[in-house]
């Protein structure tokens, strides 16, 4: 791995559930020794990537990360333009709903908008989610060049759960299902007891960018139940899109 990717590997072992963590557990998690680790955490604190609370010595993210944010935000105002969307959809369902972008093969979590039911799913700001595990994912695929498609199922389908699609054919036939009807829809894929329903989130060229997603406790969503939220869901994505694009 290179210095960059070393460095990279450190930020991103932060949590909004593990917000500041030690030199020593910071090494031991990215496998490098403390004195490399300590070398890059000083090389991301000179550009404020990094800083250290003055009083635990434990390392947490540095303001340098939204400056950075705020400069990407003003020219593609992706979580701006959609978190009143995301709001609405979750108030429409009564679910959770979260909203990602694609990002190194992956889509990343940005923005959540949490059900107020006290039975719920819980999903994190910055976690990140594999196509072929999630609803999210799927709608994803769904709306993607067939090149992606044919480049993402080259590659090993982890298992997640024991629900997860760890077979190309069984992925295609859902890639399918999704783009005929315009949302997709996933049980149990990533994470066991949750339903999900997701739709893909378009730029300029048509092409997918990210998703949205409607959680649900699997206990809660019969076939009706999901057909309702599929399309709210797409109702909300096609609203993201035409305003990304300038077109609402």
């Amino acid at each position: 791995m290179s210095t960059v990717g070393k460095a990279v590997s450190l930020l991103e072992l932060f949590t909004l559930h593990e917000p500041e963590i030690g030199l020593s557990e910071l090494a031991r998690r990215a496998g490098l020794d403390k004195a490399t680790a300590r070398r890059l955490l000083m090389a991301l604190a000179a550009h404020r990537l990094i800083e250290q609370e003055p009083r635990s010595r434990r390392y947490r993210l540095g303001a340098g990360l939204s400056r950075l944010a705020r400069i990407r935000d003003a020219h593609f105002p992706f979580v701006r333009l959609a978190a009143p969307v995301i709001r609405e959809l979750s108030l429409e369902t009564g679910e959770t709903v979260h909203l990602s972008e694609f990002s190194a093969g992956a889509l990343l979590t940005l923005h959540v908008e949490l059900s107020a039911k006290a039975n719920r799913v819980n999903v994190d700001v910055g976690q990140v989610l594999p196509l072929h595990g999630t609803a999210s994912g799927i709608a994803f695929l769904a709306a993607s060049r067939l090149e992606a498609v044919g480049a993402y199922l080259e590659k090993p389908l982890q298992a997640f759960t024991s629900f997860t699609m760890t077979q190309p054919d069984d992925l295609v036939k859902a890639i399918a299902l999704a783009a005929s009807r315009g949302y997709s829809r996933s049980a149990q894929g990533y994470e066991e007891g949750v339903h999900s329903i997701g739709a893909a989130i378009l730029g300029t060229d048509g092409q997918p960018i990210g998703t949205l997603a409607v959680a649900s406790p699997v206990s809660r969503v019969d076939d009706a139940t999901a057909a309702g939220q599929g399309e709210a869901a797409v109702r909300a994505a096609r609203l993201i899109s035409a305003r990304l694009t300038g077109e609402a």
